[in-house]
């Protein structure tokens, strides 16, 4: 695969998170002794669309939530839609990714590794979910011009 200045990747193997977004644990339908084929990795390189926004849920935990936006592959297809970039959703728990996200600017060309979570949460009386990237690790490529 040829890396270029934004791209998106998604790689498998036999390791999901914990629905408390913790560490990976084994696949319950895995075998023991079973080779590792499938993963939950992404990798993201884009531009950040707006001001990170920090969080702090009633459970007490806090979070920052951001969007970075990619460009489609070539070949992509989506339908009839001409959409040639995608906004992903992305989040950070750990103090540390928390604290260094927040000091991103927009325009920003950045660098998320992490998994796809679906996280449900309680608002307006429904349960409701979101599917997001739980950034693991994070760093910018280059600042945006200004500022």
């Amino acid at each position: 695969m040829t890396m270029t200045d934004t791209t998106t990747r998604i790689k498998k193997s036999t390791r999901k998170r914990t629905a408390s977004m913790g560490s990976p644990t084994r696949s319950a339908g895995a075998a023991e002794g079973a080779p590792d084929d499938t993963a939950n990795e992404v990798l993201l390189r884009g531009r950040l669309t707006s001001v990170p926004v920090v969080v702090d849920l009633p459970s007490g935990d806090a979070l920052v939530s951001f969007r970075i936006s990619v460009p489609r592959g070539p070949g992509t297809k989506a339908g009839t839609s001409s959409q040639r970039v995608d906004s992903i959703p992305c989040s950070a728990w750990s103090a540390s990714l928390r604290r260094r996200i927040a000091g991103w600017r927009p325009g920003d060309t950045v660098e998320v590794a992490g998994a796809v979570c679906c996280r449900f949460y309680q608002a307006g009386g429904a349960t409701r979910s979101r599917v997001e990237v739980v950034a693991s690790s994070a760093k910018i490529i280059r600042r945006a011009p200004g500022a």
